[in-house]
């Protein structure tokens, strides 16, 4: 665990160039998605961000955003692919409070001590949002161990509802939870049959724990996406160009999800996925 604690005004960051952590092998392949530019408009301000598959360029670009708008952060890695020192360079470029916490989310206990540890670091937690992922794509169906299946319902469905579980007694009226889903599950896809059905659920939890929560007014919504430019999609699935979306069509959505501009917005799939729909899910 890291903890980094400075002080910034988001008003003097009128617009701010950053670089997201990816490798330099896969640079050439992406053209410069790894930059990009922001406006921020004090949007989480005051907020507390919780971000989960730290690892992921995904979850790096919307730590930065809500680092932007104001929020403190506390990034979460798996313990096997912790990879943190671009990130938090970046972070303290921004000037925000901020923790770093790596360990195994699919553990219930893990997830509880996580949120423990941003309360105590941080003082309040607002915002959850749960991008852990784990995709190995395989050709055939005898190739898809046991262990892999397990792994990706582990990672991409059950690290979300340990993660909600434990932050549930911690969040108030008004704060939110942003989930992120797949295009994948109306475009299956025969490399990715374990990735899709955990997807599925994911999609199926967010309509269904929104309706839980309802009563609370804590929103519950999804951002949808199609394949992104990350250093771990890259090098496992040949995505061309024109199928992908760039890092930075992926923060707004978050932020808009995660703000006070949607409050009246819950159940949601928010589809990121250049004119797919995920319409028909559930």
């Amino acid at each position: 665990m890291d903890a980094q604690n400075s002080h910034s005004n988001p008003e003097k960051i009128s617009r701010l160039q950053l670089k997201v952590f990816i490798p330099e092998q896969t640079i050439a392949s992406q053209r410069n998605i790894g930059r990009f530019e922001y406006s921020p408009a004090n949007k989480l301000q005051g907020k507390v961000a919780l971000i989960t598959g730290g690892d992921s360029e995904i979850s790096q670009a919307v730590a930065i955003a809500f680092a932007l708008e104001g929020a403190d952060i506390a990034i979460l890695y798996d313990e096997r692919y912790e990879n943190k020192k671009e990130i938090r360079a970046q972070l303290e470029k921004i000037g925000c409070n901020y923790l770093t916490i790596a360990g195994n989310f699919s553990n219930f206990k893990s997830c509880c001590r996580a949120i423990e540890q941003t309360i105590v670091k941080l003082g309040k937690l607002n915002i959850v949002v749960n991008n852990a992922t784990s995709q190995i794509p395989q050709q055939r169906l005898e190739d898809i161990s046991k262990e892999q299946f397990r792994r990706a319902l582990e990672t991409n469905i059950v690290s979300y509802f340990n993660m909600v579980k434990a932050a549930i007694p911690y969040l108030n009226p008004g704060d939110a939870i942003v989930n992120t889903g797949a295009i994948a599950v109306n475009e299956i896809q025969p490399l990715s049959l374990d990735y899709t059905v955990s997807k599925e659920a994911v999609h199926s939890f967010t309509k269904a724990l929104a309706l839980n929560l309802s009563d609370r007014q804590i929103r519950v919504n999804t951002v949808v996406a199609r394949p992104a430019f990350t250093s771990a999609t890259i090098s496992k699935l040949e995505l061309s160009l024109h199928q992908s979306i760039p890092l930075e069509d992926f923060a707004p959505a978050y932020v808009f999800l995660a703000s006070p501009d949607s409050n009246f917005v819950t159940g949601a799939l928010l589809d990121i996925t250049n004119g797919r729909l995920s319409i028909g899910d559930g």
